[in-house]
């Protein structure tokens, strides 16, 4: 099995190109988007009532009809839903008119991807398997992607990829130390990793916003799902409530949602924070590093000022894997957290080439 050696790069462009085209290439060959809908049997009785019944697009590259070809998955971001990424955009490209450049230019490989539909009612998903979100992981392995591979004779073992940002970059390293027998490539672009020092900062904003609601937590959701308008001050409140959910969730509260610290103090809860920091990547490497030597790419990339100190937890991981002898590329780009998809244009064609 070939992989790709070391490397660490800082890279640099130029201001306004921002990596890549950021045009859509009306002179590639264009692929087609496919709408499914899965009824999922995993998510029938989510805790949180939000619909089984998900969408997954799947991009097919022209001149193809998907068979044999490798499968890469996108694990959307905190807000977002895999079908978003397939929607027109203005100034720039959607995810499948990137693939149609990237692969019309001889760049990438042909493959297949996916997009699918993982939004929840708290906002967004971690992708694992949780009592107080669902079994987000079980919907990925043994329900969507089969579906998708089933459906237009794509991946495989040794052919299937997963690639996310933010959260859904969380996703793929996650899905990548726990599932390296399923996944055979990943990319991580600003995963969420380093849970002290991008979590705890929010912590205080939280209890702020919640001291309004007489600090009840339920009084606060129920505020927000009565809302006509959606401020960013209240996303990143919602935010941390899912990953509540998420790595410490509690049956007996509402939504599942219990806070780590102290509603006056702000203190930290010990065993409440020991059950968060479980599921940092940068523990969990250092008990799953060994299957991530199975992979044919570990991609993992950070803006150099990303607003939510996802630098530094990517520069440990970085040291971790280094450390560990697993082979991976990492690079740091010179932007922050937020509007960096054309930073697959790195991560696709390196992704497709390695399970080509």
């Amino acid at each position: 099995m070939s992989r790709l050696p070391f490397s660490m790069e800082l890279v640099r462009t130029e201001p306004g190109q921002k990596g890549g085209a950021m045009r859509r290439d009306l002179n590639a060959p264009a692929g087609t988007v496919y709408r499914l809908n899965l009824a999922s049997r995993v998510l029938a009785d989510n805790p949180l009532d939000d619909p089984p019944e998900r969408q997954i697009d799947v991009y097919v590259p022209a001149g193809h009809d998907g068979k044999g070809l490798p499968l890469l998955v996108d694990l959307v971001g905190f807000t977002g839903g895999g079908p978003a990424h397939a929607n027109w955009r203005s100034f720039t490209e959607n995810v499948p008119e990137q693939a149609d450049r990237l692969i019309g230019s001889g760049e990438m490989p042909p493959a297949v991807i996916a997009f699918p539909d993982c939004f929840t009612r708290l906002g967004g998903n971690q992708y694992i398997n949780s009592s107080g979100m669902g079994r987000w992981a079980d919907f990925l392995l043994t329900e969507a992607i089969p579906f998708v591979e089933q459906r237009f004779g794509c991946g495989g073992a040794g052919k299937r990829g997963v690639f996310g940002k933010s959260s859904g970059g969380y996703g793929a390293i996650v899905h990548a130390l726990l599932h390296p027998h399923f996944w055979s490539a990943a990319a991580c672009h600003s995963g969420d990793m380093g849970f002290e020092l991008m979590y705890l900062a929010e912590m205080a904003t939280v209890l702020r916003a919640i001291a309004k609601e007489q600090n009840s937590i339920q009084k606060w959701l129920e505020g927000f799902f009565a809302k006509r308008k959606v401020k960013d001050e209240d996303v990143h409140v919602l935010m941390m409530f899912a990953q509540c959910a998420t790595f410490d969730p509690d049956p007996g509260s509402f939504m599942h949602v219990r806070m780590p610290v102290d509603l006056e103090t702000c203190e930290i809860i010990p065993e409440r924070w020991n059950n968060w920091m479980k599921w940092d990547p940068l523990v969990l490497v250092e008990a799953h590093w060994e299957g991530l030597k199975r992979l044919k790419l570990l991609f993992i990339d950070c803006g150099d000022i990303d607003q939510y100190n996802l630098l530094y937890g990517a520069r440990r991981m970085h040291n971790a894997l280094t450390r560990h002898g697993v082979a991976h590329v990492y690079e740091e780009f010179p932007d922050n957290h937020s509007s960096i998809d054309y930073r697959m244009d790195r991560s696709l064609p390196l992704l497709a080439k390695a399970l080509s």
